[in-house]
């Protein structure tokens, strides 16, 4: 066998010779079976569909006292957030 160049190493530990990627490239090229594939944890749906990112400027003491709140009810300032939206707009 000739020597092979090695590329580094998966996070399994698997050697990423030209050969294993070779390989790995022919299963990509066909068919990938997916049910062999780790699920990674992602975060948690939140609703109906996928949760949109709304940035929104706060003054320092407002700031300070959704901090506070947070801490107090061991959460984080964004649940506080979205649960006073949902109060705010009748949605709970």
């Amino acid at each position: 066998m000739p020597d092979q160049t090695s590329h580094g190493r998966s996070k399994a530990g698997v050697e990423l010779t030209d050969d294993v990627l070779d390989q790995m490239a022919k299963e990509a090229e066909d068919g990938l079976d997916t049910s062999r594939l780790r699920r990674r944890p992602g975060r948690p749906a939140m609703g109906s569909g996928p949760a949109d990112s709304f940035p929104v400027r706060l003054d320092p003491e407002l700031r300070k006292a959704l901090d506070h709140r947070a801490a107090t009810d061991h959460t984080t300032a964004s649940d506080v957030v979205r649960e006073a939206l949902r109060r705010y707009l009748k949605m709970s």
